[in-house]
C-alpha cells in the first residue's frame, strides 16, 4: 500500500476482510497506521515469491510531476509502521501512482491542464536510496497537477509508420461497422511524417498486436479512445503534448482521467453530485488525442466527474439487460459504494 505521504505499508492478502460487491469493507485506518489526512493512493499486488522482486522496477509519480525509479526489491522488508518510499520536497505534493515497469516500457504522465508526456523508462535512472526526491517528469504551471501515470509498452515505429497504421486501422473499423461509423478524427499532430509509409500486412499485424488504447475523460463527461501510437515519445521533463483539445476547456472541463483500457473493459464514472454510471469501453468513440471527444456522461449544470475507474470484468448478459450502458444511478441507490 503506497500512501499520499510517501510511505509504503505491506499486508498479507489473507488478512484483508472478505466481502461481496455491496459490502462496505473495513476502513484502512483500522488496518494501517495512517496519519490524519494520509490516503492510500496505490494498492499493488505482488508475487508471493519475494526472490523474483529483483527482476522488476517500480516507477513513482507525484501530483507535481516528479518521477522516481527504484528496484522493487527495495521494499521487501517493510515493518508494521510502514517505510519511507519516496521523499516529497514540494509543499502539497503527494504520491499519485506507483507502477511496476521494465526498460522495455514507456511512462505516460497526464496533467489536468490537458498536457501529457510520454518518455522511456530508461530516461529515469534507478535510484539507490528510498529517501530521495526523484527527477522532473513533466513541466507544468504552478496551478496544474498530474492526474495519472500509466506504463505503456514501448514499440519502435517511425512517425510515418504510425500515421499509416492509424489510417489503416480507422478504415478497418469503418469497414467492420458496414460504413455506418462516423468519420474518425485520426491524425498525428505536430509531427514531421515525411513520405507516407507502406505497411506490409506482417508489419501492420505486429503494430496491431502491440497497440494499446488510451482513454481520456474530462470533468464535464467528455471522453474518447486514442491509440498509443498517437502519443509520441519525447524527452523527460518537458511540457509534453496535448491529450485533449486544450482550447475547449471551458466547454469540456479539465482532464480527470487518462489510462489504458481494453475493448472488453467497462468504466465506472462518479460525479460530485453522487451520480454513478457504468459504460462499456467499446461504445466510446475513437479520436485523435488532441480532440475533445464525445459526451459519455451527461452531467447536470454545475456537476463534474470526479472519479473514473476501469472495470476489467465485462458484464454478463443478464447484467447488461438489467442495467443498460450509460444508465445513471445515485451512489446511494446503485450499490456501487461511496464515491470516495
Amino acid at each position: 500500500f503506497f500512501s499520499s505521504r510517501g510511505i509504503v505499508y505491506k499486508e498479507k492478502v489473507w488478512r484483508l476482510p472478505v466481502g461481496n460487491p455491496q459490502s462496505r469493507g473495513k476502513a484502512l485506518i483500522n488496518m494501517l497506521p495512517l496519519e490524519q489526512g494520509e490516503r492510500i493512493t496505490t494498492i499493488m499486488p505482488l508475487p508471493e515469491d519475494e526472490t523474483s522482486w529483483g527482476e522488476l522496477d517500480v516507477m513513482f509519480a507525484t501530483t507535481r510531476g516528479t518521477v522516481r525509479r527504484n528496484k522493487l526489491s527495495d521494499f521487501v522488508q517493510v515493518n508494521r509502521n510502514g517505510k519511507i518510499a519516496m521523499k516529497l520536497e514540494e509543499e502539497g505534493d503527494e504520491i499519485l501512482g506507483v507502477e511496476t515497469c521494465t526498460d522495455n516500457d514507456d511512462v505516460l504522465l497526464t496533467a489536468n491542464s490537458g498536457q501529457c508526456i510520454r518518455f522511456s523508462v530508461s530516461d529515469v535512472r534507478v535510484f539507490q536510496s528510498r529517501n530521495s526526491v526523484g527527477v522532473r517528469g513533466i513541466a507544468m504551471a504552478e496551478t496544474d497537477r498530474v492526474i495519472s501515470m500509466s506504463v505503456i509498452e514501448h514499440v519502435d515505429a517511425s512517425p510515418a509508420e504510425r500515421a499509416a497504421y492509424l489510417k489503416r486501422a480507422a478504415s478497418e473499423r469503418r469497414l467492420a461497422a458496414g460504413g455506418a461509423a462516423e468519420e474518425e478524427e485520426i491524425a498525428l499532430t505536430n509531427e514531421e511524417i515525411g513520405e507516407e509509409a507502406e505497411l506490409s500486412d506482417e508489419r501492420y499485424e505486429f503494430l496491431k498486436m502491440h497497440e494499446q488504447l488510451v482513454l481520456t475523460v474530462t470533468e464535464y463527461g467528455y471522453g474518447k479512445r486514442s491509440s498509443s501510437y498517437d502519443f509520441r515519445l519525447t524527452g523527460r521533463g518537458g511540457k509534453g503534448i496535448r491529450a485533449t483539445d486544450v482550447s475547449k476547456v471551458a466547454e469540456i472541463g479539465r482532464l480527470v482521467a487518462t489510462f489504458p483500457v481494453g475493448n472488453d473493459d467497462q468504466i465506472m464514472l462518479v460525479s460530485d453530485g453522487g451520480t454513478v454510471i457504468r459504460v462499456p469501453v467499446d461504445g466510446i468513440r475513437f479520436a485523435s488525442r488532441a480532440t475533445k471527444g464525445v459526451t459519455i456522461f451527461n452531467t447536470a449544470e454545475g456537476e463534474k466527474v470526479v472519479s473514473v475507474e476501469r472495470i476489467s470484468e465485462p458484464q454478463s448478459d443478464e447484467e447488461a439487460e438489467e442495467a443498460p450502458s450509460g444508465e445513471a444511478d445515485t451512489a446511494e441507490d446503485s450499490g456501487e459504494g461511496n464515491p470516495e
